[in-house]
């Protein structure tokens, strides 16, 4: 075996094993992660197969012309408005864009399109933006997307430019 799967199965053993006497031993802070840690696969399981499933039709019905069409490197502003449209629908975080970006790119969508995409992804979800209205105010909301939606857009043409200028080429994952 080798030494990084060795060193896996012994931080997953250590985790586990913690759990357990924080639960024999009435610990709380011990009992507290593992109701925190069941939450949270609870609500993964409920985003991802759906998501991975439409991440698949993806895959399969949308041609690689479309995506290059709309999200390519001729697409200009286009691309940027469109990734920052599809970053808005996004449901289920950054766990759903980064799959959603990887396919994006393997069906020839431009570097800093992605980026944009990600960045977008992480602070314009519609269903963030209307419950950050509710509590701190339609005016608080939409001044933080005037000046965040423009700072990620230029954020990732520079870093897309300058990774596309030293031939940076996204690995496909172990």
């Amino acid at each position: 075996m080798k030494r990084n799967s060795i060193i896996r199965i012994v931080i997953i053993a250590s985790y586990v094993i913690f759990l357990a006497v924080s639960w024999t031993s009435g610990f709380n802070p011990g009992k507290e992660i593992s109701h925190n840690f069941a939450d949270f696969s609870v609500e993964m399981l409920k985003i991802l197969p759906g998501a991975f499933i439409l991440i698949g039709l993806f895959e399969v019905w949308v041609k690689r012309e479309t995506v290059e069409r709309h999200l390519g490197e001729r697409a200009g502003i286009r691309g940027y408005i469109w990734a920052v449209l599809l970053a808005g629908t996004t449901v289920g975080g950054l766990y759903v864009a980064f799959p959603v970006a990887y396919s994006l790119h393997s069906k020839g969508a431009k570097l800093s399109v992605i980026f944009t995409y990600i960045g977008a992804s992480a602070i314009c979800r519609i269903p963030m933006t209307i419950f950050e209205a509710s509590f701190m105010g339609i005016k608080f909301t939409a001044v933080r997307l005037l000046v965040s939606l423009p700072l990620v857009i230029v954020a990732s043409i520079l870093l897309g430019a300058y990774l596309t200028k030293r031939n940076y080429k996204i690995m496909a994952g172990k």
